[in-house]
């Protein structure tokens, strides 16, 4: 399990991630953290979350420039059973665009959460502070080997959008080029295919997106749906989307 960790924090601020990796029992307070700033305004923020990797990961959905997704810097349970996560701006020399998008932040589960159980969350970063309940997805097992390093996909609250984690090369992430529906209960996530003098690093790290799809029809519609990938390395991978939105 320790080696998994590893790998997955290669791909997500290395050393903020492995240590997350331990901080079980630490509880995080968000407003008292050097994240947060000591005076100033405090925006409230929407944000979503989602279950991912058959429970061993939780996707947390933020909204901003897609180019500057925030990253994990603390986390834990607090005593009340709520899980609070605090986000930090990446370390980057990019220039954020102004665009404003659902983006998603994967952070590890801890040992003792149960992924069939409702968990509140909040979290909090510089000048913003946000809460969302995760609903329970029953038959998920973070135990279960034979799932590890499998894409898989949870739905969000944002208009029949859902995210979508595969690993592998932190330097050639899956581009989506377009989602839609296949039949009721499937949709057919496509992506593009790269150029066949691609050259990637040798690591496998868990890549995030948030892709959005139309005509699933009612509320109920989401319920039991397989995202189907094609395109770039994938052959007609079939993926549960875990829960409903």
């Amino acid at each position: 399990m320790a080696a998994r960790q590893a790998l997955f924090a290669c791909g997500a601020g290395a050393a903020l991630l492995l240590a997350l990796a331990g901080c079980t029992s630490t509880p995080v307070s968000p407003g008292s953290t050097s994240s947060l700033p000591a005076d100033g305004p405090v925006s409230e923020v929407e944000v979503d979350a989602t279950w991912l990797d058959d429970g061993r990961m939780i996707g947390i959905i933020t909204y901003g420039s897609s180019t500057c997704v925030p990253v994990v810097e603390d986390a834990g349970l607090q005593d009340n059973g709520t899980f609070a996560v605090i986000l930090a701006d990446a370390e980057t020399d990019e220039v954020c665009t102004a665009d404003m998008v659902p983006r998603v932040t994967l952070v590890p589960a801890l040992p003792d959460m149960d992924p069939a159980a409702d968990l509140e969350i909040t979290v909090a970063g510089d000048g913003f502070t946000g809460d969302t309940e995760l609903d329970g997805v029953q038959g998920l097992d973070p135990s279960n080997t034979a799932s590890e390093y499998a894409p898989s996909a949870g739905w969000i609250d944002e208009d029949d959008s859902f995210v979508l984690v595969t690993w592998g090369s932190s330097t050639c992430v899956p581009v989506v080029a377009s989602t839609e529906v296949l039949a009721p209960s499937e949709v057919t996530v496509t992506f593009v295919d790269p150029p066949a003098d691609q050259i990637c690093t040798m690591d496998m790290v868990a890549r995030g997106l948030v892709t959005s799809v139309s005509g699933l029809g009612d509320d109920d519609s989401d319920e039991g749906v397989t995202a189907v990938l094609v395109g770039d390395d994938f052959d007609g991978l079939r993926v549960p989307i875990y829960g409903s939105n």
